[in-house]
């Protein structure tokens, strides 16, 4: 693999691994240096099926917004994207659609300055840095009033992240925080790290990688990750493993039966209100 050009003339340190960079290397991208390949190898040791479980997730992401479109969507807010490459939401919906505009967001600085990098010249897409903890800071944003008409309908994407924001933050209350701004007809689609059906050894490798890392993850069960959708009407299959959503054929699945369940994934839509 050879690195991109993007680098240290674009103000951006490439001696330092990043974990929006090391999703990128997972997914066959080339927005990745020396030290990001090899974070990603650290990481493969401790969790051998993450690459494949990180193509099921974009795989699910490319089913959910075509799903999307498919119920008029054409203005999309994803939160927690990385780096807007290989296969996200701007390349799907605007090969479909050129006329659908796209917002990404992300904390991570390295992420936004790539993604600002990379959509240049795209003027129906932009990147902001704010955190998912925060819904009024990014509804409120100028780049997402100019980009999005919040009396329409939007597809909110928010695939693997919200198990990086614990209990004490209520990942359940900031959805209907969302919620409560998008117009009837808006589209969720959320995926989710889980241990339900994984090994003693997979755990005991996340409790390293939380040790190592500055990010610390929360895996949840069926049960709690069904709690979020409060509000919402999911559409079927329900909340079901990442690649069991709605699969188009076996290049949806892995062939590493653990990484088939490594996360769980949901689309639901926002109802009209009562009365």
């Amino acid at each position: 693999m050879t690195d991109h050009p993007l680098g240290e003339s674009d103000g951006i340190d490439t001696s330092v691994p990043n974990i929006a960079r090391v999703y990128d290397f997972f997914l066959g991208g080339s927005h990745n240096f020396p030290a990001d390949r090899q974070l990603a190898a650290m990481i493969e040791q401790n969790m051998p099926h993450i690459a494949d479980a990180a193509r099921v997730n974009r795989a699910f992401l490319r089913r959910a917004v075509l799903y999307m479109m498919d119920h008029g969507i054409r203005q999309f807010l994803d939160i927690g994207s990385g780096i807007p490459t290989v296969g996200n939401v701007h390349e799907i919906a605007q090969s479909a659609d050129p006329e659908c505009r796209v917002v990404y967001v992300d904390k991570e600085p390295v992420a936004v300055a790539h993604g600002r990098i990379l959509l240049r010249g795209n003027g129906k897409a932009g990147t902001i840095r704010a955190d998912i903890r925060d819904p009024e800071e990014i509804l409120g944003r100028p780049e997402c009033k100019q980009l999005l008409d919040f009396t329409q309908p939007i597809g909110l994407i928010t695939l693997l992240v919200w198990h990086f924001v614990p209990d004490y933050d209520d990942p359940a209350g900031l959805l209907a925080r969302y919620r409560a701004a998008l117009a009837p007809g808006s589209i969720l689609a959320l995926t989710h790290f889980t241990l339900d059906d994984s090994s003693e050894g997979l755990r005991q490798a996340l409790a390293e990688v939380n040790n190592r890392g500055r990010e610390q993850m929360f895996p949840r069960t069926h049960e709690q990750v069904s709690a979020m959708f409060t509000g919402f009407e999911l559409a079927d299959p329900g909340l079901v493993v990442s690649p069991a959503w709605r699969p188009q054929g076996p290049g949806d699945f892995s062939d590493s039966p653990g990484s088939n369940a490594l996360s769980y994934a949901g689309v639901a839509h926002v109802p009209a209100p009562p009365g």
